[in-house]
């Protein structure tokens, strides 16, 4: 009898903790869909030059619908919908990116502390920007520069060198992955020094890009980002169920029917790529995929169904609203406006979680 009223109130503690999770899920969506909208319509209206809020939808309903309702003149509405949209719509898209690498990275490795960076994809990227800048070249492809190109192909390069050499460490997978992972970013990392120590006028702009910014946002370099990202993160949702399984462990997973040797460096090539389009088109910005994910866990509970799509939607309003803090301050670089907000808070969810909270 009192075996059988146990399972009934723990499975009413459950049916209950569901409850609340899908409350909390509902929530988390609505609430960031209308601080997506008002963080988008602040960032066009705002700036140097500030457009009424009026104006700014006036603005971006003629270009988008065909209409005659802006009464604005012609060089206020190229500020709004050549300069700030796209920049709006750059950090929804990087942001959106780094939160959904981030929570793949957490899931995968196991690990709450993991974010986007943790292969060695910065540090290529980096490097790679340095390079591009040092290089005597100035052409412009699709909006892009030889830097940002460079820097696409370091980090691809740098997490396809970390997985094929953790594959010969003889450790195991996950250890031999972060491991190796530590090992070649550190090596890129002293390249980079090495090309800062070169770099004579070219410091500010490698700084620039380790630091974060959108002040170079365009629509070339948005069409350039948007498909990776988003089709990066489309994939990587799909594959939640295969998330879930590995979060009970790789022999949990392959009896659940997860292909892990499949499934495991497809996870690690999707969020790599979308870490690397990211990063690209706005330079090295921290935090954003190590807090975002991480609390969203902590609000939604362990399912990845929910924690990859309202991961990706606080991660774009965390970047609008961060950029948008960056402009106010004097167009500093993004990336220590995130480090401002991220570090301090993450601190703050340390200290509040319960201990032996895991993903």
């Amino acid at each position: 009898m009192t075996s059988g009223a146990v399972t009934a109130g723990d499975t009413g503690a459950r049916l209950r903790a569901a409850a609340r999770g899908r409350g909390r899920r509902f929530w988390l969506v609505i609430g960031g869909v209308v601080v997506a909208v008002l963080g988008a319509l602040l960032g066009v209206a705002f700036g140097s030059v500030p457009v009424p809020y009026g104006d700014t939808i006036t603005i971006v309903a003629d270009k988008l619908l065909g209409t005659h309702l802006s009464t604005a003149d012609p060089s206020t509405a190229a500020i709004v919908w050549e300069l700030r949209v796209p920049r709006v719509l750059l950090a929804m898209t990087v942001g959106a990116g780094l939160a959904v690498a981030g929570a793949t990275f957490q899931g995968l490795l196991r690990n709450p502390l993991a974010d986007p960076y943790v292969l060695g994809t910065a540090s290529g990227a980096a490097l790679g920007a340095a390079i591009g800048l040092l290089l005597p070249i100035h052409a412009l492809f699709l909006g892009f520069g030889l830097a940002n190109v460079l820097a696409f192909v370091g980090a691809v390069v740098s997490i396809t060198v970390v997985y094929r050499l953790a594959r010969v460490t003889g450790l195991a997978p996950l250890t031999g992955l972060l491991l190796t992972g530590y090992a070649v970013a550190s090596l890129l990392a002293a390249g980079l020094t090495m090309a800062m120590y070169l770099s004579g006028a070219a410091l500010r702009e490698i700084f620039n890009y380790i630091l974060g910014s959108f002040e170079q946002a365009s629509w070339e370099r948005l069409a350039g980002a948007v498909p990776v990202v988003l089709v990066g993160s489309i994939l990587i949702g799909s594959r939640a169920r295969t998330l879930n399984g590995l979060l009970l462990g790789e022999q949990a997973a392959a009896h659940l029917g997860v292909n892990v040797e499949r499934e495991r460096p497809l996870l690690l090539g999707l969020a790599s790529l979308v870490t690397a389009a990211a990063v690209t088109v706005s330079g090295l910005i921290g935090f954003v995929g190590l807090v975002v994910p991480h609390i969203v866990r902590l609000l939604t509970g362990p399912n990845a169904r929910a924690v990859i799509p309202i991961s990706a939607l606080w991660g774009a309003n965390l970047l609008v609203y961060s950029d948008l803090a960056a402009r106010v301050f004097g167009d500093i670089p993004v990336g220590v406006v995130t480090a401002l907000i991220g570090a301090p808070f993450f601190l703050a969810l340390l200290r509040r979680a319960r201990t032996g909270y895991e993903l």
